[in-house]
């Protein structure tokens, strides 16, 4: 039997931040497995998660429950059968519903061979301040369905966010565990904690994406390709994001600087630099920052935005930082 935890959150929360760090504190004697899922199609999470030493699938280009659950079914079945994991960690995107990977988890076919135990929502209380996300029926549903809830980045949190969380809290927490975290620092052992929040959630209004996804496999470079770019809309939010192969190399201050005012909500990505790799992180204002000597496969980087803007424009300026510009 394998041990299943779903990691919800919405854009930004700190979901891939929690995950490092689950996996960095698992047991030594024990297999995990990471299922992620991603709202653009570059696939940003597994490179994030390379050496964590799990075992990881990644479903990009949209909600992993769309298509009647195919590309969730797929990933979930190759890892149950291939890796049989002690442990499967299961993170949807930001902007996905929890509802029917709920009801497949659940579902007879799956119960000889995994145990679903709690669900943890990771939840940064800022945003309880900003309407349009408050508003947002994935946002509200994802926190119905959590049986802890993770109020995370408390060392960023001002007074209003407090009172934010307090109301919230009142009117909505119920029965449910809430625990407070920086950078997803967490008791691992929270993760055996029993599912017990059954509350039937809402059905979800499906927003289709721009395209059509089998899901089974990242972006890659086509033949001789130095680089290229992949664009995605749907739940309100349109993504541009860019892969480049494993001979291209940014210009540091430039790269960081480009990540920092880009004028969108959301900024991910893992780039090759002459000190060798950094890992870009930024939600709003929130800018993380992070190099390792490892050397990526190839570099990728994603921008997730609330309206469509000029992608163009900020892509230009991103090949402009590149220090081998032949191609």
């Amino acid at each position: 039997m394998t041990k299943v935890n779903l990691v919800t959150g919405f854009l930004g929360s700190g979901k891939t931040t929690l995950l490092r760090h689950l996996l960095a504190h698992k047991p030594e004697n024990e297999k995990w497995a990471v299922l992620v899922n991603e709202f653009g199609e570059i696939g940003i999470d597994a490179a994030l998660l390379a050496d964590s030493g799990a075992v990881l699938k990644e479903i990009p280009g949209g909600c992993m429950c769309c298509v009647n659950g195919l590309p969730m079914q797929i990933g979930l079945n190759m890892l149950l059968k291939q890796a049989k994991p002690d442990r499967l960690l299961i993170e949807p995107t930001g902007l996905g519903h929890p509802k029917q990977i709920l009801e497949m988890l659940t579902a007879d076919v799956y119960q000889p061979w995994i145990t679903l135990y709690a669900t943890l929502t990771v939840l940064d209380p800022r945003q309880l301040r900003d309407a349009r996300i408050v508003k947002d029926e994935n946002f509200r549903d994802q926190l119905a369905a959590a049986d802890i809830i993770i109020a995370n980045k408390h060392d960023r949190w001002e007074q209003q966010d407090y009172h934010a969380l307090l109301n919230w809290q009142q009117m909505h927490r119920g029965e449910r565990q809430q625990i407070t975290a920086e950078y997803g620092r967490i008791d691992v052992a929270l993760l055996d904690t029993p599912r017990r929040n059954l509350h039937p959630l809402p059905d979800a209004q499906h927003h289709p994406h721009s395209h059509s996804t089998s899901g089974q496999a990242l972006l890659r470079l086509e033949k001789n390709a130095r680089w290229r770019r992949a664009l995605n809309h749907g739940q309100g939010y349109y993504a541009c994001g860019w892969v480049f192969d494993k001979d291209t190399c940014f210009d540091t201050v430039g790269l960081l600087e480009w990540a920092r005012l880009a004028p969108v909500n959301r900024v991910k990505g893992v780039l090759r630099i002459p000190e060798g790799l950094v890992s870009i992180n930024r939600q709003g204002l929130d800018f993380h920052i992070e190099t390792r000597q490892s050397i990526p496969p190839d570099s990728r980087i994603e921008l997730i935005h609330e309206e469509n803007t000029e992608w163009n424009t900020l892509q230009t300026a991103l090949l402009k930082l590149r220090l081998d510009t032949a191609a």
